[in-house]
């Protein structure tokens, strides 16, 4: 029965995806004025073979003045993971919340050193409780009607 024991192992931790613009300097650089910041995070899983699977972070910081940007990040860190012998159930929850939590601390500082390594002040991404954000995903998806996918 040994076989049949549940595994959860990390393979992997690694930056799948960085990219920074600067679209309007050097003149942004000059202005005065506080930006305001916009952070989007999202999770995504993606099986990868039997028992393997890839999941990813991806945060988007975005800051303006006025409606220009200033600067704009795009990241995703990512992780693969073994994971078998588990109920469905349990297998949503350990990607949707496990994962996440050990990929996000990666994440947070490969974003704050690229915006500090383009000459601007980190921008550091708080902390994320990952159960919240599951279950929210979890409420919104069954709110849905039949047929129609989650935004």
């Amino acid at each position: 029965m040994a076989d049949q024991d549940p595994v959860f192992q990390i393979q992997r931790v690694y930056l799948k995806e960085a990219s920074l613009e600067q679209p309007n300097s050097p003149a942004i650089l000059l202005e005065q004025e506080q930006p305001s910041v916009d952070i989007q995070l999202g999770v995504e899983a993606t099986p990868v073979a039997e028992g393997i699977y890839e999941v990813a972070v991806t945060a988007t910081v975005h800051t303006k003045i006025k409606e220009r940007t200033v600067f704009l990040v795009e990241a995703k860190q990512a992780g693969i993971f073994e994971i078998r012998n588990l109920e469905e159930e349990q297998l949503g929850q350990i990607m949707g919340i496990a994962c996440p939590q050990i990929v996000y601390p990666y994440l947070r500082g490969n974003v704050a050193d690229l915006i500090q390594r383009a000459g601007f002040p980190p921008v550091h991404l708080s902390e994320i409780n990952f159960q919240a954000m599951y279950e929210q995903q979890r409420s919104e998806a069954a709110a849905a009607p039949a047929g129609t996918l989650p935004q």
